[in-house]
């Protein structure tokens, strides 16, 4: 078989790639750097398995991710697996089963791949990075905090600068509507109303209401700098839940903001798409560098509530190849050729100084042009590290 009839073998299905040299190594030093921190603030690692069974990993919160989710027979058991489309399920799993003895709140992270169905537009990749943290069996602001705090803290360390946080609600626009009696179709055109941002559209779908439509639409001009936001949902006279879910996020917005104070911060009080499972405060990351988000999380439900099984819990999830693409990410070690015959020891020292030694394994007539050959940048010549 010629060359050329191999390349086949290296074509890979839509949405699936091959992560190849430096960015291998980019992307598992980052991951390393955020488990870093995350143990830096008591958060302990847990390593799911990539398959497992699908009433387990589909249950709860899962279940909004079941199209998403490739299935296939076990050949043990004889039931049906799924391959895990995002880690916080398995994560929350762990927590309300393998380790419901343990004290709460109770933080773990983890990191590792997963895979979905299809990509979408904005993001065509079908298997990616996820890192991230989890703290589970507390329903606090503080507790909300935390995961906004920690994820802008890893990003940092990562090497991701000039980020700014974008805060939701998403459960808002129900409670709201839940207090004023607002259900069925006039619900779902209201829905779609405040996902266009239309005003118009609001007072349509309540019939042109105008005092209830006012409510929502002071809830749409509710979005911008959070402070401001902060001030506009104060004004509103809104039912006791809804007020009760703006002063939990005024709570949140003061605490991140106290303990970074230059943090932008920015608020959207009706978005939700994409937010189905949350069940309070929840926020992305977004890198202005490349413009995309890099981080997502919040409040929502562990368990499996079909079994009388719930806690709270809030986290967060890193998407690494949004990372990497918005880091700087560290400079690759130089690399120093060592010609055949080089004693083992001697590359100690060298890497100490930070060399990754690339050790000769044949006989080469030219030290220098074989180093070159090799991505050398520094050939050991006679007992010195000699740039090419």
């Amino acid at each position: 078989m010629s060359a050329n009839d191999n390349e086949h073998r290296g074509l890979l299905p839509t949405g699936l790639a091959d992560l190849l040299p430096p960015d291998a190594a980019r992307e598992a030093h980052a991951i390393d750097v955020a488990i870093a921190r995350f143990a830096a603030f008591g958060y302990e690692r847990v390593k799911p398995p990539v398959v497992e069974f699908e009433e387990s990993l589909l249950g709860g919160p899962g279940a909004a991710l079941a199209s998403q989710t490739f299935r296939l027979m076990d050949p043990v058991s004889q039931r049906m697996m799924g391959v895990r489309p995002d880690m916080t399920l398995q994560v929350a799993r762990i927590a309300v089963t393998r380790l419901k003895h343990l004290e709460r709140p109770l933080r773990l992270s983890y990191g590792g791949n997963v895979i979905r169905v299809r990509g979408s537009a904005l993001k065509p990749e079908r298997q990616f990075a996820q890192v991230g943290a989890e703290l589970f069996g507390v329903d606090t602001a503080e507790a909300d905090a935390e995961a906004v705090l920690l994820a802008v803290d890893a990003l940092h360390a990562i090497g991701v600068g000039d980020l700014t946080v974008d805060l939701n609600l998403p459960t808002l626009v129900a409670a709201v509507a839940g207090g004023l009696k607002i259900d069925g179709e006039p619900l779902r055109r209201l829905r779609r109303a405040l996902d266009r941002k239309d005003e118009a559209a609001v007072g349509k779908a309540l019939g042109n209401d105008r005092k209830t439509a006012g409510v929502f639409v002071g809830l749409l001009r509710a979005a911008g700098r959070a402070e401001a936001a902060i001030a506009q949902l104060k004004k509103l006279d809104l039912p006791a839940a809804g007020a009760a879910e703006a002063r939990r996020l005024a709570e949140v917005v003061a605490l991140v903001r106290a303990a970074d104070a230059e943090l932008p911060l920015t608020l959207d009080p009706v978005e939700y798409r994409g937010l189905e499972y949350q069940t309070g405060v929840s926020f992305s990351v977004f890198a202005r560098k490349e413009r995309q988000e890099v981080a997502r999380g919040g409040r929502y439900s562990a368990g499996y509530p079909e079994d009388g099984v719930s806690e709270p819990s809030t986290g967060f999830t890193l998407y690494m190849d949004a990372v990497l693409a918005a880091s700087d990410g560290a400079p690759e070690r130089p690399r120093l050729y060592l010609p055949q015959g080089t004693a083992w020891r001697e590359a100690e020292p060298w890497q100490a100084r930070g060399y990754a030694v690339v050790r000769a394994v044949g006989a080469a007539a030219d030290p220098r042009k074989e180093a070159k050959r090799l991505r050398c940048t520094h050939a050991l010549i006679d007992g010195e590290a000699v740039p090419l």
